[in-house]
C-alpha cells in the first residue's frame, strides 16, 4: 500500500481527517460535525479508496488568511498512487492527462516549463488547491461525490469568498460550485480534461490573469 491508497479498515476518523487542517479554518466556521455523515459512509466502503486519510483535507494545512488563488477540481484521481490531497497534483512518474494540459497552457501562457506533478510551491505561495469531493474509490470517478463533501466543501469556498482572492473556476463543475461566490474574482474556462481542453481551456491564460487581478488587488503575484 502506497502512501496515496487506502483500504477498508483505515482510520478515516475525524482526528484523522483534521490533524493536516490549520486551526484558523476551524476559527473561521469549518465545523467538524459537517464529516460525521462522510465519514460514516467510508466506514462502510469496502473498496480502495483515495487518498489516504492524512491527505483526505491535505489542502487545508495553509492558513485561510494565505490563500490567495483557488484552483476548484472535481474530485481526486481514481488511479491507484496518483491521489495527493491536492487537485490536480499527482504523485504518479507520468503525468496525468489533464495535469499535462494545465501545465501546456501554463508554458503557453507564462513560458513556465513544469515536468512533475508535485505542486507543493504553488500551495507555499497561497494556491489553494482544492477538490469539491475529496475521496473516491480505486478506478470509480465520481463514486464519493454524494456522499456529503459537497456541504463541507461549499463552506471552504464561502470561506475564502474575500477579496484579494482569485479563484480558476475549470469546467461547468467548478463554475456551478462558484457561482454563489460575491467577493473573489472568478476566473471561468473549460476543464483541461482531453475532452474538453480545446474547447475553451487552450488559450485562456488563466495563469497570467491570475496574476493580473492580484496584483489589481494589491496582492503579490504567483510564481507560477
Amino acid at each position: 500500500m502506497t502512501t496515496a491508497d487506502c483500504y477498508h479498515g483505515c482510520d478515516y476518523t475525524e482526528a484523522a481527517l483534521l490533524a493536516p487542517v490549520d486551526h484558523s479554518w476551524l476559527d473561521a466556521g469549518l465545523q467538524p460535525e459537517a464529516l460525521r455523515d462522510v465519514i460514516n459512509h467510508l466506514a462502510q466502503d469496502t473498496r480502495t479508496i483515495h487518498p489516504n486519510p492524512e491527505n483526505v483535507l491535505r489542502a487545508l494545512s495553509m492558513p485561510v488568511a494565505e490563500v490567495r488563488v483557488l484552483i476548484l477540481g472535481q474530485d481526486p484521481y481514481p488511479t491507484p498512487g496518483h491521489a495527493v490531497g491536492l487537485s490536480f497534483a499527482s504523485d504518479a512518474p507520468r503525468l496525468p492527462r489533464s495535469l499535462a494540459n494545465i501545465y501546456k497552457e501554463l508554458h503557453d501562457d507564462t513560458a513556465t516549463t513544469r515536468t512533475t506533478g508535485n505542486l507543493d510551491d504553488w500551495v507555499d505561495q497561497g494556491v489553494l488547491l482544492l477538490n469539491t469531493t475529496l475521496t473516491v474509490a480505486s478506478g470509480q470517478a465520481g463514486s464519493h461525490s454524494r456522499i456529503g463533501w459537497k456541504k463541507f466543501t461549499d463552506t471552504i469556498i464561502g470561506i475564502v469568498d474575500r477579496p484579494g482572492v482569485v479563484a480558476l473556476a475549470w469546467g461547468a463543475h467548478a463554475a456551478h460550485a462558484l457561482a454563489d461566490c460575491q467577493h473573489m474574482e472568478v476566473i471561468a474556462s473549460a476543464h483541461p480534461s482531453p475532452l474538453s481542453a480545446r474547447r475553451g481551456f487552450f488559450g485562456s491564460r488563466p495563469f497570467s490573469r491570475a496574476n493580473e487581478a492580484l496584483i489589481a488587488a494589491g496582492r503579490q503575484p504567483i510564481n507560477w
